[in-house]
């Protein structure tokens, strides 16, 4: 199997981030986000293909999109913390593939390399990309960003 889509909650960031790449390259992308499309920058544009959760917040959108895919990119700066580490966590309880990536110590590029292998290794068709907002951890949307946007173009040309 190889991976065929990106899903995220759509909060600024690293959600956020995985649908703007995924968008900008025509790649297919959802997953579920908190009723009334809540983010820390007011709800999220209809132009992001993501469910709402009814009755949900974030905690509910992180478990769904963790249960509804097959493996999880969980990035961060130094240590987990807030929701990343509830991903973290809750991957753990679910017994879900995920691969820790921590953008204060490796480059785009050899974060690319990583999920690469964590997809064919984990048989991952559905990648879930989770990792803390642009307001806690500003820069994340540019890094994740780059980093998934190097990965899509290397799984259309099979480097």
């Amino acid at each position: 199997m190889s991976l065929q889509k990106l899903v995220s909650g759509g909060q600024t960031g690293a959600d956020r981030a995985a649908l703007d790449a995924a968008l900008y390259s025509g790649f297919p992308c959802g997953g579920w986000c908190p009723e009334g499309r809540l983010a820390e920058d007011g709800p999220l544009s209809s132009a992001y293909p993501l469910e709402e959760l009814s009755g949900s917040g974030y905690r509910q959108r992180t478990i769904k999109n963790i249960e509804c895919s097959d493996g999880t990119a969980i990035f961060y700066f130094n240590r987990p913390t807030g929701g990343t580490e509830l991903t973290l966590v809750q991957c753990i309880r679910l017994r879900k593939p995920y691969q820790l990536i921590d953008a204060a110590e490796i480059s785009p590029v050899r974060a690319c390399k990583i999920l690469r292998l964590f997809a064919q290794q984990n048989r991952v068709g559905v990648l879930n990309v989770a990792g803390p907002s642009e307001g806690r951890s500003p820069g994340t949307h540019a890094y994740v960003r780059e980093t998934l946007l190097s990965l899509i173009e290397a799984l259309r040309v099979g480097v």
